[in-house]
């Protein structure tokens, strides 16, 4: 039997981004650390936050759940820490909501950062007025049943992107990103660089002194759209 065959389906312990990196991340937008990142690391847009004012930074409880079913993610409340994130593979099942406005107020009491769901949820205006950051692929009145067997901190595959338990996780208005646990800390510089750099450039359009990008003529030339020594 192999060791993978061996792990327990709740996994209890794992090892998280250090809080400070995680503080610093929650200043940067999903974009630019989805940029620094390679330009991956984010969800599908169809994962979307109820209110486009919601944000947050935080470290990954995985749940697998099967459709329609939210037991594990009870089980991850239970387990999880604060500054947690529960980031839920419920396979993009739009038939019935996962969470709702009691789970919700139970998330904040816990002092859980947010939760990222690949599938409904319901009762959007109680979670609104609450304030709690929840991301979720739709909306259904239905309720869940709570008796399917899933797994707790594995790795899953939510909105097209591999999610470990303890990776980082950063949410706003565009969306959500997901960076690798070990690369995190790695990414905080290059994101304040590509701030500063974003911030000249508007700068730079508002004044006039630079209204087109200083790449896009050797890009075009690049492509076969101008010839050699030609531009715009």
């Amino acid at each position: 039997m192999s060791s993978a065959a061996a792990l327990p389906d709740v996994i209890r312990d794992i090892e998280r981004v250090d809080p400070d990196v995680v503080r610093q991340a929650g200043s940067f937008a999903s974009s630019i650390l989805a940029d620094v990142a390679g330009r991956r690391g984010a969800l599908h847009g169809r994962i979307a936050p109820l209110a486009r004012s919601m944000r947050f930074a935080g470290t990954a409880i995985t749940v697998e759940v099967r459709p329609g079913d939210n037991l594990m993610i009870h089980a991850a409340m239970a387990i999880a820490k604060p500054g947690d994130v529960i980031v839920v593979d419920g396979k993009g099942d739009l038939s019935s909501a996962l969470m709702g406005e009691i789970m919700s107020q139970q998330c904040v009491a816990l002092g859980i950062a947010a939760v990222v769901i690949d599938g409904a949820v319901r009762d959007v205006t109680a979670i609104c007025e609450l304030g709690f950051p929840m991301f979720a692929a739709g909306l259904n009145p239905n309720g869940p049943t709570k008796f399917v067997p899933g797994r707790l901190n594995h790795p899953i595959s939510i909105g097209g992107v591999t999610v470990c338990p303890g990776d980082l996780v950063v949410g706003d208005a565009d969306g959500v990103t997901v960076v690798e646990r070990d690369k995190a800390a790695s990414l905080l510089p290059l994101a304040a660089e590509k701030v500063a750099a974003e911030t000249r450039r508007i700068a730079d359009i508002r004044s006039r002194k630079a209204l087109a990008p200083a790449w896009l003529d050797g890009a075009l030339r690049a492509a076969g759209v101008l010839k050699a020594g030609e531009s715009l």
